[in-house]
């Protein structure tokens, strides 16, 4: 007779599916270290895409994991926020940081090394893309 093992737990499942969406990870290790705008998260992420980045942030917003606080300043400035339940997550993925770095090969393919990432006040302006024209600014 085959073995019945338990049901996933629900809940469990939909933890994974969450947490677990490309890019969702590194979008919260971002957050953990303090508020910040879209183009410090962007630069923190090289290989995502600006659309990929603004459906995540969306999806952990609708979630309650994030906050988007809009400042309205000339240019009015978007700063992005882990909310308590977002905090929540950084002891599991400090764990899975340990896990990571025991069994997965520091060779292993991947998003690119992590980058440094300012304070958002010293930031003066977002980094430039190479595919962007430099944008000139009205005094």
């Amino acid at each position: 007779m085959p073995e019945i093992f338990p049901r996933v737990c629900a809940r469990f499942h939909r933890a994974v599916e969450l947490i677990g969406s490309r890019w969702t990870g590194a979008i919260i290790q971002t957050l953990l270290q303090g508020k910040t705008r879209y183009a410090l998260i962007r630069a923190a992420i090289p290989d995502i895409t600006d659309r990929m980045l603004s459906e995540r942030l969306r999806s952990l917003e609708s979630e309650g994991l994030v906050t988007r606080r809009v400042v309205p300043e000339t240019p009015v400035r978007v700063e992005y926020e882990l909310t308590d339940k977002g905090r929540s997550l950084e002891r599991a993925l400090k764990e899975l940081s340990v896990w990571a770095e025991r069994w997965i090969p520091a060779d292993a393919p991947g998003p690119a090394a992590p980058v440094s990432i300012p304070a958002p006040r010293e930031v003066m302006a977002p980094p430039q893309r190479h595919d962007q024209r430099p944008r000139i600014r009205a005094r």
